[in-house]
């Protein structure tokens, strides 16, 4: 056999022995697409970059050797958004129809959150000493430290040794997740974390009265009505953690829709003690259309604005989408507010 030949089987063989070996793997880089090396033993500090937002509580991620793991969030729990939600399992929720609806808003509001601090960013990940390791799935269990996306303030007792923040504990602080009832090393902080977030009544929280402005805005029957009334409760259809509140809404328009765009519109309020600037915040229908407010627009407190769907020009307390159609369907529809992609305000009608 040729001396060269030889040597270079000779060491094909040695890799492949060696690649065969517990822990062994070849750092391929991130940028290795369908890499078949295996995840690492994964250690406290250990970092990946997060490929997707399954949803609020579930991350997939790729290690710098390319290959990829999902993580389940350690000690949390966000309500779900691909199955039914089981209001029991989030104290002080209604097992009702209302309730269940108001706590898949609260899931897509999570999944929201998640994919704003989290889609694409490079993340730490810490594994707890006295929980499991891995779930029932296989799923990774453990903390993720990130840092805040630009503009976002963050207590500084949130903020993890490393200089990266639990996103874990940020969810339950926020009442985008409730604890999850397990044996894990940080659960005395979670708790203390989840107690304020309810006294709040943040985030999912709102779902322990669904119909006196939840999280879904709906009135508790899933129907909020298109006449412009005001909620049961005689306050607004909805109100956001921002004081930002949906007043009215005014679906159907005197005679055919499209001929009379400016009859038909919805109303948003201030009931934060302070103004309220919205540039750029989006107002959308569950068809696919949207508005964004001017970027320099803001509610004074108190202050109210009629969002007309035609043409016209924008005032303090008017603005004008500027469709050529109806927006807002008289059989049904649901108001959306969202600021930097996340989910801020939501109300349901029928």
């Amino acid at each position: 056999m040729n001396g060269g030949r030889f040597a270079a089987v000779v060491a094909v063989t040695v890799l492949a022995v060696l690649s065969g070996c517990a822990g062994f793997s070849v750092d391929v880089g991130e940028s290795a697409g369908g890499s078949t090396a295996p995840a690492p033993d994964v250690a406290n500090g250990t970092t990946a970059t997060v490929v997707e937002v399954v949803d609020g509580d579930t991350v997939d991620v790729r290690y710098r050797n390319g290959s990829t793991d999902t993580v389940r969030l350690l000690g949390v729990d966000t309500p779900e958004v691909h199955v039914d939600n089981d209001p029991a399992e989030y104290e002080g929720v209604p097992d009702t129809d209302a309730g269940a609806a108001c706590l898949e808003a609260a899931g897509e509001n999570a999944s929201a959150f998640a994919r704003e601090w989290l889609a694409g960013e490079r993340v730490t990940l810490v594994v707890d000493p006295v929980a499991d390791r891995r779930d029932r799935y296989d799923r990774l269990l453990a903390y993720v430290h990130v840092g805040a996306p630009a503009g976002e303030e963050v207590p500084a007792n949130e903020t993890a040794a490393d200089g990266g923040i639990d996103f874990n504990q940020r969810l339950v602080a926020t009442g985008h997740a409730r604890v999850y009832d397990s044996t894990f090393a940080r659960s005395d902080g979670y708790y203390a974390a989840e107690s304020e977030a309810q006294d709040a009544r943040r985030g999912l929280w709102r779902c322990r009265t669904p119909g006196s402005g939840g999280v879904d805005g709906t009135d508790g029957s899933g129907s909020g009505g298109t006449d412009g009334a005001m909620a049961t409760s005689g306050g607004p259809l909805a109100t956001s953690d921002s004081g930002l509140t949906l007043e009215r809404v005014h679906a159907d328009a005197a005679g055919n829709d499209h001929e009379n765009l400016n009859d038909e519109y919805v109303v948003f309020g201030n009931a934060a003690d302070a103004p309220l600037p919205l540039g750029g915040w989006v107002v959308r229908d569950e068809g696919g259309h949207s508005y964004a407010f001017p970027s320099e627009f803001a509610l004074g407190p108190g202050e109210t604005v009629t969002l007309r769907t035609g043409a016209g020009g924008d005032t303090g307390d008017t603005l004008y989408w500027g469709s050529d159609s109806a927006v807002w369907n008289n059989g049904g529809d649901a108001v959306v507010v969202e600021r930097d992609g996340e989910t801020v305000l939501r109300y349901a009608y029928e």
